[in-house]
């Protein structure tokens, strides 16, 4: 039940405080979700797994390693 009979201290700035708030709170809503996408877009670090076979593809193109050993150490690193 409003009190019609008592003063107000906001005025008119009451109603454009409350405009300014009702702006920012659906962006800073999406500014949150356009972080949480980008944060989800980000590259994700290689696993140990990953790193040894490339270094070991690099090792063989290169010439260090005949095919035989590259076929033995790359069935040593693929998980079973």
């Amino acid at each position: 039940m409003p009190y019609w009979h008592y003063p107000t201290t906001m005025g008119w700035a009451g109603g454009i405080g409350m405009l300014v708030l009702m702006a920012l709170v659906p962006a800073a809503l999406v500014a949150v979700a356009v972080a949480v996408v980008l944060a989800r877009r980000a590259p994700q670090p290689p696993t140990p797994g990953d790193t040894a076979r490339r270094i070991l593809d690099e090792r063989f193109a290169r010439g260090e390693i005949d095919q035989e050993e590259y076929e033995r150490r790359r069935d040593a690193l693929t998980p079973r």
